[in-house]
């Protein structure tokens, strides 16, 4: 399992309902430009209330300039969307080559250092959740972004510090991401920088559930957390 096998395929935020596909690098700055704007705009309004044209107003594009590329506005928020997951992915790819983790620990908590570092810096990150409510007790879980980025950082941590590879380190990956959006997503509720209270809070019970079938990761940078806090 490689670093960039945790990247995947596709475009950056191409979407997969695009009308165009962008050849040429002229296409490319316009979509771009499109996603910028309706980053922006998902922060100042919500992705519920976001419209095509508010969209083209902020690019200072015509309407028909998105509907090149996009149907709906709801084709927008799914590329949006399929940008933050992919930039999400190179985020945490730079961490992991960085800081050269040594623990098993160590690699889950480039996941956290990259999720929040995004919250902080990239406009509209919070889209990552617009696919929730599309979800259904028959969606299975590889098709949804957590299953996909827990399967690839299971592989990781077997092959790289033994941790046992198969279903049950899949599935416990996987609950501790939806833990860590679910946590994460509220620090970041009211707070532009991130309540870092929550923050340490959802390191620490990411630590404790991952160790509690795992064992502790001698040597990492555990998290600890006063019980006096």
């Amino acid at each position: 399992m490689s670093l960039n096998d945790i990247i995947g395929e596709g475009s950056a935020g191409q979407g997969q309902q695009i009308r165009t596909e962008p050849m040429q690098q002229r296409s490319a700055a316009r979509l771009s430009a499109l996603l910028d704007a309706a980053a922006a705009v998902v922060d100042e309004v919500g992705f519920d209330r976001i419209t095509t044209a508010m969209v083209a107003e902020r690019a200072g594009a015509s309407i028909g300039t998105v509907y090149r590329y996009y149907p709906d506005r709801v084709a927008v928020l799914h590329a949006l969307r399929e940008r933050a997951v992919l930039r999400f992915r190179q985020r945490f790819v730079e961490e992991m080559k960085l800081t050269r983790p040594e623990t098993w620990w160590d690699a889950v908590d480039c996941a956290v250092t990259a999720f929040v570092g995004l919250y902080r810096s990239e406009a509209g990150f919070r889209i990552l959740h617009f696919a929730d409510r599309e979800r259904t007790a028959e969606v299975d879980s590889d098709d949804v972004e957590s299953g996909f980025f827990a399967r690839r950082l299971a592989g990781i941590l077997a092959e790289e510090f033994g941790l046992p590879a198969g279903p049950d380190l899949n599935f416990r990956l996987e609950m501790t991401v939806e833990m860590a959006d679910a946590l994460l997503s509220r620090a970041f509720a009211s707070d532009l920088q991130g309540d870092e209270r929550i923050i340490a809070e959802c390191r620490r019970i990411m630590h404790d559930y991952l160790v509690g079938y795992y064992g502790p990761s001698v040597g990492s940078k555990a998290p600890v957390l006063s019980h006096h806090s």
